[in-house]
């Protein structure tokens, strides 16, 4: 099965970044058979090596005037700057499964009976403090341990006032 156009994009602007410290300009040819990536959407770039998480970088909102862009910057910080890992190594590239999540507009979550873990992925706020979980996440089997999760992930206890916003994404490998 060919990977969509946007894995393909993230793959290649990886391996320019790694190879030559260069940042990819998305090609032409990408906007002609995917027009959608010239809108402006936020994304999270995931890496997986052997079924385990090796990056994963995102925006909830769009930093960059597209689509295409906002994948190639966080392409290159999924391998290079989540602060869980080392940074990706050339060696590592052919053996890295890669996914984008292009986000939906996120919405306020009135509790935690309008969220289902496996739909939504929910941005938690607490003052300062935020955290952000995607959607379907392999190990997260119910609303209940998302949103610990996104609490332990705010540095938040189990009793701290939250403000919880829903968001739905369109998954590509």
């Amino acid at each position: 099965m060919t990977a969509h156009p946007l894995v393909r994009l993230a793959a290649a602007a990886i391996e320019a970044f790694l190879s030559h410290q260069r940042i990819t300009e998305p090609p032409a040819t990408l906007y002609a058979e995917w027009p959608e990536a010239l809108r402006p959407a936020g994304v999270f770039v995931c890496l997986k090596r052997e079924s385990r998480l090796r990056g994963c970088i995102g925006t909830t909102e769009p930093c960059h005037d597209t689509l295409a862009v906002e994948v190639v910057h966080n392409a290159i910080g999924a391998a290079t700057r989540d602060p869980r890992f080392p940074a990706v190594h050339p060696s590592e590239l052919q053996e890295l499964d890669i996914s984008i999540d292009v986000l939906g507009p996120p919405e306020p979550a009135p509790g935690p009976d309008a969220l289902d873990h496996r739909r939504y992925g929910i941005i938690l706020r607490s003052g300062e403090r935020r955290s952000v979980l995607l959607p379907d996440i392999e190990g997260i089997n119910s609303v209940a341990e998302q949103i610990a999760a996104a609490r332990e992930k705010a540095g938040l206890g189990r009793h701290d006032p939250i403000e919880l916003l829903r968001f739905e994404v369109t998954r590509y490998k």
